[in-house]
């Protein structure tokens, strides 16, 4: 029996499906299982999966590109989703909202295919690296857009302060190194790494799965913290942390609960960004002390 998985696209909704996902694997209990999605969710499950076909955006070659499957369950929504997956299979099941924290709403769906009645965590199967001295991460960016961003000049003030004490690490993917560079910039500390941009996603998890905190914007990498039960101080402002707060693990939010909060926009829309410009370093490094 042949099994088609369609990932959610963003990296921080695939690894909140990680665990639905892999219960969905148990289950069927299939001969080959293909997982198909963007590349950085493929990337994610490429240790479970017979085969694995990225999604290239080019949607007439993606009929031609996925093979027939017995099941086909996708973690997106979309009509085209809807469209290929019934095309592409005997049986197919598409996502649907439901209520609570994203993994529940994961877990809700799944639950709803298999007829059981359970939360499935996420579970990322790499290795977490070992560090010689105790190690914090800081994650400045967020793909989704600026709005989620804290400041450089911040992150800077927290690392010169928990770096007396650990190794610092500045994480952040392709496109963001001139965030982490204007952190670099502002360091005082030498006991620190910028690997912003020069990790795979297996490598990305690895390395924050092995540190003792992680620091960061409401991110993928947050919820890879998650999977791997890192502690963690995460700050949110345009987002909605009670549905995409980092899940199973220790963790603090730093937020200010503006009236203009979640706006859920990529960019300001009203152009002061005070929801992330409000926080402060100490509020951070309080956070983080505690945390520790």
């Amino acid at each position: 029996m042949k099994l088609l998985i369609e990932t959610p696209t963003w990296l921080g909704d695939a690894v909140m499906s990680s665990g639905a996902i892999e219960k969905v694997i148990e289950y069927f209990n299939p001969d080959e299982v293909i997982i198909f999605g963007s590349f950085v969710s493929t990337e994610l499950f490429k240790p479970i999966a017979n085969k694995v076909v990225v999604d290239k955006k080019e949607k007439f070659k993606n009929i031609f590109n996925l093979e027939k499957v017995d099941i086909a369950i996708s973690f997106r929504s979309s009509f085209y989703s809807k469209f290929l997956m019934k095309l592409k299979s005997k049986k197919s099941y598409n996502f649907f909202k439901s209520y609570g924290h994203q993994v529940e709403q994961y877990s809700n769906y799944v639950n709803s295919i298999i007829n059981q009645d359970k939360i499935y965590p996420p579970k990322l199967n790499f290795t977490p690296f070992k560090y010689s001295k105790p190690t914090i991460g800081i994650n400045p960016g967020a793909t989704y857009g600026s709005a989620k961003r804290w400041y450089p000049k911040q992150f800077a003030k927290v690392a010169n302060e928990l770096g007396k004490s650990y190794d610092i690490i500045i994480f952040g993917g392709p496109g963001e190194e001139e965030i982490a560079n204007d952190i670099e910039k502002n360091l005082t500390i030498k006991n620190y790494k910028n690997l912003c941009g020069k990790l795979t996603i297996k490598e990305l998890c690895e390395k924050i799965g092995g540190l003792e905190l992680f620091i960061t914007n409401d991110s993928g990498p947050m919820h890879i913290a998650a999977a791997f039960k890192v502690k963690i101080v995460a700050l949110f402002g345009p987002t909605k942390y009670k549905e995409t707060s980092p899940y199973n693990t220790e963790y603090k939010i730093v937020t200010k609960n503006l009236e203009c909060a979640p706006c859920m926009k990529r960019e300001c829309p009203l152009k002061h960004h005070e929801c992330m410009k409000l926080i402060t370093a100490n509020e951070v490094i309080k956070a983080s002390k505690e945390i520790l």
